[in-house]
């Protein structure tokens, strides 16, 4: 609801025409980005605002040479971005894919698929298919402090309190967990990707002095090099009002609410009978449960029948409960699956 109000309002100032309007407007940019930052345990002048996290994917990987280990069954904007990087590279950037156990993306899977030529690790926080939570200090410490660890951290941030400063960049978009729709990504780039990743995508927003005319300047020494334009106002207005109800509410505080409310959806899928490929191990998992039933599509018919809202991902449902998911909702999801199982029974 706030974020909604917040769009509402900053159209009708928009709307308005007015400078000082607009300029409160326009505050939001700067309030987006240290609040990022504060969840981040960054600095505001290493934080970007992105239209979405593939683009800050873009940023990172169209700059970066050598070889970059990924998981082949991550997520498109992980998978896509780096194939297309490597493509345009004339053979600078080479993926290295791997396909892990279950798609888990461990320390020693990266450990196996280690070697001088492998200067990044791209993966995601927490995996789309099954929502694994990827051990990030763990993965530092088998790549070392000289290669770039990136992180796609769609599925996790604002539901998981990490200390991010263990990779070098983190991407991260507001229509997940921070609830501000779409439009609303963010990416943080360390001093040591900075250093390494060049700035191939950097448009007049990524300058020094605001607009450039008559002469082509390089692109500014920080973080915002990794930038194209300007952002979308009311998008970033979303994200600011969607960050600081996180930031308010706290993230430990949402991520016990999450844990809890997983663990109960995990017991639900238990009593019937439903096979769950999200890890037991709560320091392994975020807010996602993958159902795996016999028949997913007469399943996922009967939760959408009676009003839940998941995601099927072939062989898999998709469940992810919120801090704010009653028990009413879980009571619904119970006796919805409850009613799948019984017509999968009789049919």
């Amino acid at each position: 609801p706030s974020v909604r109000a917040e769009v509402f309002a900053d159209a009708d100032l928009l709307g308005s025409g007015r400078p000082s309007s607009l300029a409160l407007v326009a505050e939001r940019i700067g309030q987006a980005r240290e609040i990022a930052a504060e969840l981040l345990g960054a600095d505001a002048s290493e934080v970007t605002l992105q239209p979405s996290s593939s683009y800050g994917l873009m940023h990172a990987l169209y700059g970066l040479s050598g070889h970059v280990i990924a998981s082949a069954a991550e997520f498109p904007s992980v998978t896509v971005t780096l194939e297309r990087a490597a493509q345009a590279s004339a053979g600078a950037l080479v993926p290295r894919w791997i396909t892990p156990p279950e798609t888990f993306v461990t320390p020693e899977a990266v450990a196996e698929a280690l070697d001088d030529e492998v200067t990044a690790v791209l993966v995601s926080h927490v995996d789309f298919r099954t929502g694994y939570r990827a051990d990030l200090a763990a993965i530092r410490d088998v790549i070392g402090p000289g290669r770039l660890l990136i992180v796609d951290a769609v599925q996790s941030f604002g539901v998981v309190e990490q200390d991010y400063r263990t990779a070098d960049v983190v991407v991260a978009h507001g229509y997940k967990w921070l609830r501000a729709g779409r439009g609303t990504g963010l990416a943080w780039f360390s001093p040591l990707a900075r250093e390494r990743i060049a700035p191939v995508l950097s448009g007049f927003g990524g300058v020094e002095g605001g607009m450039p005319l008559d002469e082509v300047p390089p692109a500014v020494g920080t973080a915002q090099a990794y930038t194209v334009n300007a952002p979308d106002q009311l998008a970033v207005a979303r994200l600011a009002i969607g960050l600081r109800d996180v930031r308010d509410a706290g993230v430990a505080s949402i991520e016990g609410a999450v844990a809890e409310h997983v663990a109960a959806v995990i017991e639900i899928a238990d009593r019937h009978g439903i096979p769950v490929r999200t890890p037991r191990d709560p320091s392994r998992r975020a807010g996602i449960v993958a159902l795996a039933p016999e028949e997913p599509a007469r399943l996922a018919a009967a939760l959408t029948n009676a009003g839940v809202v998941v995601t099927t991902r072939g062989e898999t449902i998709r469940v992810a409960p919120h801090a704010g998911t009653g028990e009413d909702s879980l009571r619904t999801l119970d006796d919805a699956i409850a009613a799948g199982n019984e017509k999968f029974i009789h049919a």
